[in-house]
């Protein structure tokens, strides 16, 4: 059963009504770790360091790879956990360039472009952070001039409500010239792309096939797990959260 962190039900006030009062969307009102297999947890947290080192892989190589680590796994299972990761190999598919139906995809703005100032571009990615128990998934927004992480958030869905929430919070204070993204279904939705849109944002968003669009954020991510998660072994997503807000601010904040 999912714990939250709000009371179930106030006595005149709905879970949803609380979350919309607070301004949360409602799948992180509800803090607990995705339920997996012990084995497959660990071959979660294999299959996301050998992605960290080569992005370039897709679930054939990784296979290949976890088959000479000694790991006994077929194709279709790194297939499915790469998915519960979200990630996928950078080499170009037939059929891949294909959009969300609904959904917009802008070109890639920042081909060669030199970053002069802060406030310039900022970007944005979902990565997976490994617990004891389970698993649930981090986004950051990152100004690509100072290397800040300007706010952060955590979920135990891989929707784009968390994405909007982190956005927000970061608009709160300022608002760049250029907004990057890949090409996830959170990233090209109305609701993100228009709230970009709204406040006359460039939306640039990482070309198929290229490992390097949003170099600074995958940089950011190889960071805070070698650094930070792998060091831990955190069982609660509260210990996560603190661990995390102090690493951010020892490391990627405004001093």
């Amino acid at each position: 059963m999912r714990r939250s962190l709000l009371e179930p039900e106030h006595a005149t006030i709905s879970l949803r009504r609380q979350c919309d009062l607070l301004g949360l969307p409602r799948s992180t009102a509800y803090y607990a770790p995705i339920p997996e297999t012990a084995d497959n947890l660990k071959l979660l947290k294999e299959i996301d360091a050998i992605y960290l080192e080569n992005p370039s892989y897709g679930s054939r190589s990784i296979t290949a790879l976890l088959g000479n680590g000694g790991w006994e796994v077929n194709r279709k299972r790194v297939q499915r956990l790469m998915g519960l990761l979200g990630v996928q190999g950078v080499t170009p598919k037939r059929n891949l360039s294909k959009p969300h139906p609904g959904h917009r995809v802008f070109p890639y703005l920042l081909r060669n472009v030199a970053i002069t100032h802060p406030d310039h571009v900022w970007s944005t990615d979902i990565t997976y952070i490994p617990m004891r128990h389970g698993f649930v998934y981090l986004t950051a927004v990152i100004d690509w001039y100072s290397r800040y992480v300007l706010s952060w958030k955590l979920s135990n869905r891989l929707d784009g409500s968390f994405c909007l929430t982190a956005l927000d919070e970061a608009l709160e204070h300022a608002k760049p010239e250029v907004f990057n993204t890949d090409q996830g279904t959170q990233f090209t939705s109305a609701a993100f792309v228009n709230r970009l849109l709204d406040r006359a944002i460039a939306v640039s968003m990482d070309g198929r096939g290229s490992a390097l669009d949003n170099v600074f954020i995958e940089r950011l991510w190889k960071s805070v797990k070698y650094q930070e998660i792998y060091l831990r072994d955190y069982a609660t997503v509260a210990d996560v959260e603190e661990g995390l807000k102090l690493y951010f601010e020892k490391y990627y904040c405004v001093p």
